[in-house]
């Protein structure tokens, strides 16, 4: 496999990964440049688990630089739902608006999550990893990977269901229901 062969196999995947960790497109951009820079500076060709071994080291630039800007994370914009998008069919504006509003509710349970909490979630339903992969990616045990993502997605209930009763309220407050 040539650089180029691996560049085009593994871009998109990184990329997701950095642009829902980070938030940000450009921030992404660039960090998936960065990461490519690093795997081919080292012996990539060796590698036996080439997909988590990427996978980790754009994770860790992810984390590394959420470190260095922690309040970065709260500035940064919605995403651009229908940018990233690729489908084939036209949808409905109803259709549309459903989905972009639960997108947008999910990256705001995201975001709440802590960073370690949300790399799992990110690797797991972004990147599609499986969780020996998430535990390789992570460098971290199976059992480990498996409580945060439980842990991750009891806080992401708790807090949809606060919303719904906060809501539910309302409604019946105003006698709308």
């Amino acid at each position: 496999m040539t650089e180029r062969e691996l560049f085009d196999s593994y871009n998109k995947d990184v990329y997701r990964t950095c642009y829902y960790m980070l938030r940000n497109a450009q921030d992404a951009e660039d960090l998936c440049h960065d990461v490519f820079i690093t795997v081919f500076r080292q012996d990539w060709q060796s590698v036996e688990h080439t997909r988590a071994w990427i996978m980790r080291i754009a994770m860790n630039h992810c984390l590394n630089l959420l470190k260095r800007n922690q309040t970065q994370r709260d500035k940064q914009g919605q995403v651009q739902w229908l940018h990233e998008q690729a489908t084939f069919s036209i949808k409905s504006v109803d259709t549309i608006v459903v989905e972009k509003t639960a997108q947008e509710e999910w990256e705001e349970l995201l975001k709440q999550l802590p960073d370690k909490l949300m790399a799992v979630v990110t690797l797991r339903y972004i990147g599609e990893l499986s969780m020996a992969e998430i535990a390789e990616t992570l460098q971290i045990p199976v059992g480990t990977v498996k409580s945060r993502l439980h842990k991750a997605l009891k806080i992401m209930r708790k807090k949809l269901e606060h919303k719904n009763n906060l809501w539910l309220k309302g409604e019946n407050q105003f006698g709308t229901h």
